[in-house]
C-alpha cells in the first residue's frame, strides 16, 4: 500500500497544561487520517515560540516516552513540538511491527511536517529522531531536500551493532518477498536501553511497547541506513548526531561513518553511553548539548 498524497487532519481537543518548571503550555492532540492509517501524535507548544521541532521515536516504542525529558526541554527553549506515534506503533493504527513500505514511513514524517508548518508558519523547523527516528529524518533530509534549520540524531539506527545471525537474514529475505507481514522476535535486549535499571524497568512495563517485527519494517530500514551513510555528502542543512560508545543495539561506528561523509554534521559521543541517551545517565548532559545547539541554530 502506497502512502503518498497529502492526509486529511482534524484535532481532537486542545488544552493548558503546567510542564515540569510551572510554564503554562498549549496541548493539542490531533489525528491524520492517512491511506487507511490513522497515526496519533500531540503538539505541545510555549506561550513564546521561537521554533517547532517534527519529534520521531524509534522503532517498538512511541511518542509518549519523550514528555518528561526531552519535550520539556525542547519547551523551555522556546520551541514548539509536534510528535507522533508511527505505524503500528502507540496509539496510532496498523499491525504492530510492520509497515507497507519504507516510503509510507516518510509519508507519515511529511504529513506531521505538514502539520507542524500549519501550526507555526514561518517560524523555524528542526527534526528529531531517535534511532529508527533518526534513521528516517536523515533520509528525509537526504532525499526530500526539504529546507530545515536543522536536524537532532541521537544514536540514529544506520547500521546496527551486531550482526544477525545468517539463518535469520536468509529467512526474512525469503519472508520479504512471500509473507512481507508476517511479525517475529526483534530480540532486543531491553536492558541495553541504559544503564539506570529504573528506566529498563519503566520501559519492560510499558504496555504500548512491544518486542516484534516484519520484514518490510527491518530490511528496508536496514538497507535506507547503509543508504543514508553512503549518500551523506548530499546533506544540505546542519546536523548534530549523538551516540553512546556503549550502544549494544545501533552501532556508533555507523552514526561516524555518516558523519565523516559529510560536512554539515556535528557528532558528539558519550563514553559508554547506552542507546537511549536520553533516558541514560548521561541524559542531562545529552540534553543541555542538545538545548544549546538548537539555540545556536535559531
Amino acid at each position: 500500500m502506497s502512502l503518498k498524497g497529502k492526509g486529511h487532519e482534524r484535532s481532537a481537543g486542545e488544552r493548558l497544561v503546567p510542564n515540569i518548571n510551572s510554564m503554562v503550555m498549549k496541548e493539542l492532540n490531533f489525528q491524520i487520517q492517512l491511506n487507511g492509517y490513522e497515526i496519533l501524535g500531540f503538539h505541545i507548544s510555549p506561550e513564546l515560540v521561537k521554533g517547532v521541532v517534527v519529534l520521531v521515536h524509534g522503532f517498538g516504542e512511541h511518542s509518549g516516552r519523550y514528555s518528561e525529558s526531552v519535550v520539556p526541554m525542547l519547551n523551555a527553549i522556546g520551541l514548539a513540538v509536534v510528535a507522533y506515534d508511527n505505524i503500528g506503533h502507540g496509539k496510532s493504527s496498523g499491525k504492530r511491527g510492520h509497515c507497507p513500505s519504507y516510503a509510507a514511513l516518510l509519508g507519515v514524517l511529511s504529513a506531521a511536517i505538514d502539520k507542524a508548518k500549519e501550526l507555526h508558519a514561518e517560524k523555524p523547523l528542526f527534526l528529531y529522531g531517535h534511532s529508527m527516528g533518526g534513521n528516517l529524518v536523515l533520509n528525509y533530509a537526504l532525499r526530500r531536500k526539504e529546507s530545515l534549520a536543522g536536524i537532532v540524531a541521537t544514536s540514529p539506527y544506520l547500521r546496527l551493532a551486531f550482526e544477525p545471525p545468517k539463518w535469520k537474514l536468509i529467512l526474512g529475505t525469503l519472508m520479504l518477498r512471500i509473507a512481507p507481514s508476517i511479525t517475529l522476535p526483534s530480540g532486543l535486549d531491553a536492558s541495553g536501553i541504559s544503564r539506570i535499571p529504573t528506566e529498563v524497568v519503566k520501559y519492560k512495563k510499558d504496555p504500548l511497547i512491544f518486542d516484534a517485527v516484519s520484514p518490510m519494517y527491518s530490511f528496508p530500514i536496514m538497507e535506507a541506513g547503509e543508504w543514508a551513510i553512503a549518500n551523506a555528502d548530499g546533506l544540505k542543512c546542519k546536523t548534530l548526531l549523538l551516540h553512546g560508545t556503549g550502544d549494544q543495539i545501533i552501532a556508533y561506528r555507523g552514526t561516524e561513518a555518516f558523519h565523516e561523509n559529510t560536512d554539515n554534521t556535528t557528532l558528539e559521543l558519550y563514553e559508554g553511553g547506552y542507546h537511549e541517551l536520553h533516558n541514560d545517565l548521561c541524559r542531562k548532559e545529552v540534553l543541555l548539548k542538545i538545548g544549546e545547539w538548537i539555540k545556536g541554530s535559531l
